[in-house]
């Protein structure tokens, strides 16, 4: 083995270890194959349940980049199924090879070695154009070179895992905080998002909001009608507020705003104004976020005194 081929399979383990996707560690197999075997092409294969897929390869004519064949019909299949290293000399001569695939292309000799030899992954396929038999050396470096594409093809699959597991707690946790009907924050969301958005010392007011009439659609036209009147309370509120302002809904008929830098009288215009005859609005100032529940209870005591004083004035 000379130092040149030995220097050549370093550097292709340095670049699969530093390979991001699967597209980058196949161009680094087809190209450093070609290269340590000094062959006229080479092929990736990627095992995909029952079949080979031909992923990529380097070669003086095309071959089967892109094609699919069931594991039993490829030489490529083979090696993968017995879980060992493939070199022939005459491709004529084994019967293991698909000839009809092969007549169409340059090649008469190959060598065949499989990825990860317990739990074959993919293959990778070193081509010459005229008969050759591959020494003892063209096969270590293959072997050197597809020990190192398992270890970068499985460092792949841990990180799609990792960011998978990632996605789906989010997606979870995005689940566990939002409101299904309208798309706002629920409860959780609500208080979480208090934390988060309302810097310690900033004055802040909070209010609450209740549906009015809710009973009466719902009896009259249907829940589907309640609900279109949920959400369209919801938009309404949404568009009212601030960016920095969070808007929840804690469930039935009921929202909260909370809004960091506004006053209580100041936040009661703005969601009054967005609500008009639909809905009873109360506020309340709020200094710390330890004090958020208990300023949230405040605010609908006076939403349901400004609601009660709107039912005695329609009855007078």
């Amino acid at each position: 083995m000379e130092p040149a081929q030995l220097d050549r399979l370093l550097l292709a383990v340095q670049e699969l270890s530093m390979a991001a996707d699967l597209p980058s560690v196949q161009e680094v197999v087809r190209t450093a194959a070609r290269e340590l075997a000094d062959c006229d092409g080479a092929t990736f294969v990627l095992r995909d349940g029952e079949q080979c897929f031909y992923a990529d390869e380097d070669a003086i004519a095309p071959l089967w980049k892109g094609h699919r064949f069931p594991l039993e019909a490829c030489i490529s299949g083979w090696a993968m199924l017995h879980r060992q290293h493939v070199v022939i000399p005459d491709i004529y001569l084994d019967d293991r090879i698909p000839h009809e695939a092969y007549r169409p292309t340059f090649v008469q000799s190959l060598v065949m070695m499989p990825v990860r030899t317990l739990d074959p992954i993919a293959a990778i396929g070193a081509y010459w154009a005229e008969h050759h038999t591959a020494t003892d050396a063209e096969v270590a470096l293959l072997q050197g070179l597809a020990n190192a594409t398992s270890v970068a093809l499985d460092k792949l699959a841990v990180h799609d895992q990792l960011a998978s597991a990632v996605a789906l707690r989010e997606a979870t946790h995005h689940l566990a905080t939002t409101d299904e009907l309208t798309g706002l924050w629920n409860r959780r969301g609500f208080f979480e998002q208090a934390r988060t958005r309302w810097a310690p010392g900033t004055p802040a007011a909070v209010g609450f909001v209740d549906l009015d009439g809710l009973k009466l659609v719902n009896d009259t036209n249907g829940h589907s009608a309640g609900d279109a009147f949920i959400r369209r309370l919801a938009n309404a509120l949404s568009t009212a507020v601030r960016g920095t302002d969070v808007v929840a809904r804690l469930g039935g008929d009921e929202f909260a705003v909370l809004a960091p830098g506004l006053s209580p009288d100041d936040l009661h215009a703005r969601l009054a104004a967005a609500v008009g005859r639909r809905a009873s609005v109360g506020t309340a100032p709020v200094t710390d976020i330890g004090l958020l529940p208990d300023a949230l209870l405040e605010a609908d005591a006076r939403m349901y005194a400004a609601k009660r004083r709107l039912l005695t004035s329609r009855t007078a």
